[in-house]
């Protein structure tokens, strides 16, 4: 018999994002190895390419913010509400559940009504990254209150990295029900076979998510300091987040020519942009309790061969440096400076390395197949 397995995610392809991507290698593991699967999700933004919808995956109406997100706690309601519903209603050997908490605790309550068991995907500590942010304390301790209910009462919870397991303890999450799946991308589209980004000048790029804990400021100050040596370069953010609107308010005092956001893009034409760039950029505001992570875009700027500069501490600098992948830089524009100078001055013989390092250890669909793998123990393990 073929096991049943029901995702609840607010993000899944076509809309880009490294949650979309990882929930599909997922199912597409899980397809491999057998399983049928159905995916509870919503209805995606306006003018998002979907000429194919996948079969089994199921679209709702959600709210979105002015950017077309579904991010803000009335936006997440209008998902989670109607999806506990969706979740009575559907049959299922195990549910898999995606960050935010909220809908973990939907799927915590409907999984305890219908008397079947859950999976959490735990790609990060929400809250750790939320309490990185200017969120009131209350906010925080209420929601930290919902992710400790929805990681406590999963059979098992999947974490994309050991940073991100060990967090899981503050929960009072029983250690052996936690297992690392790995994390990474889909080394098909990036890579550094492919057309490169020739906008006439040399430029670096941001990629992903915006938020506040992330602090990409850093590299607005950092390209006052290299335009001074450098005056025809320039810096490309592609994305989206809470601290876009601020990051351009910055931005505006070197000049709308001389850093330029292109807002989403689809994921082969952000490979187009890494691959042409001079680095990648990734950063994460240090002892703001979130160092364990490693952000998906370091593996994107790797995967396509170009190196990456890394503003912050922890995890992801010693992943950055032992790899070989770039520059690990202290959280200081002056410090950032310094690297991106270095990559304009000296020339470039690691890309082939630093791609060869993503298919070894940052495969999405390596850590999907594994994922997959565990979500089928997991049915094995609750009958």
């Amino acid at each position: 018999m073929r096991s049943k397995v029901l995702l609840a995610t607010r993000l899944y392809p076509p809309e880009v994002g490294a949650a979309a991507f990882r929930l599909q290698a997922l199912t597409r593991g899980l397809n491999d190895a057998g399983a049928d699967v159905s995916v509870l999700t919503t209805r995606p933004p306006r003018g998002t390419d979907d000429p194919r919808p996948a079969k089994g995956v199921k679209r709702w109406p959600v709210l979105r913010d002015s950017g077309g997100n579904v991010r803000g706690y009335v936006q997440y309601m209008s998902f989670d509400l109607p999806l506990f519903f969706r979740l009575l209603a559907a049959r299922a050997d195990i549910v898999v559940s995606e960050p935010p908490p909220t809908t973990g605790l939907m799927v915590a309550l409907s999984s305890w009504l219908r008397r079947r068991r859950y999976v959490y995907y735990a790609a990060d500590i929400w809250t750790d990254a939320l309490a990185a942010t200017s969120a009131p304390a209350p906010v925080v301790s209420i929601m930290r209150s919902i992710e400790g209910v929805a990681l406590r009462k999963a059979l098992k919870v999947i974490a994309i990295s050991q940073g991100v397991a060990d967090q899981t303890r503050q929960f009072s999450v029983d250690p052996s029900r936690v297992v690392v799946v790995g994390n990474g991308v889909d080394t098909e589209t990036f890579s550094p076979d492919g057309p490169a980004a020739e906008p006439g000048y040399r430029y670096f790029v941001y990629t992903g998510t915006m938020s506040e804990w992330q602090g990409a400021e850093i590299f607005i100050d950092a390209m006052e300091e290299v335009l001074l040596r450098f005056p025809d370069v320039r810096l490309h953010f592609f994305g989206q987040g809470s601290a876009e609107a601020a990051l351009k308010e910055r931005a505006a005092r070197i000049g709308d020519d001389r850093i330029r956001f292109g807002g989403v893009v689809p994921p082969a034409e952000a490979a187009k942009w890494i691959r042409g760039a001079a680095g990648s950029l990734v950063s994460i505001v240090p002892d703001q309790g979130y160092d364990f992570a490693k952000p998906t875009k370091i593996y994107a700027a790797a995967a396509c061969g170009t190196p990456v500069i890394y503003a912050g501490k922890g995890a992801s600098a010693r992943m950055v440096a032992e790899g070989d992948l770039g520059y690990a830089s202290g959280f200081s524009s002056t410090e950032v400076a310094k690297a991106m100078i270095r990559l304009l001055e000296e020339p470039d013989h690691g890309r082939a390395a630093r791609a060869a390092w993503v298919e070894d250890n940052a495969s999405l669909r390596t850590s999907g197949r594994h994922a997959a793998a565990e979500v089928l123990r997991a049915i094995e393990e609750g009958r």
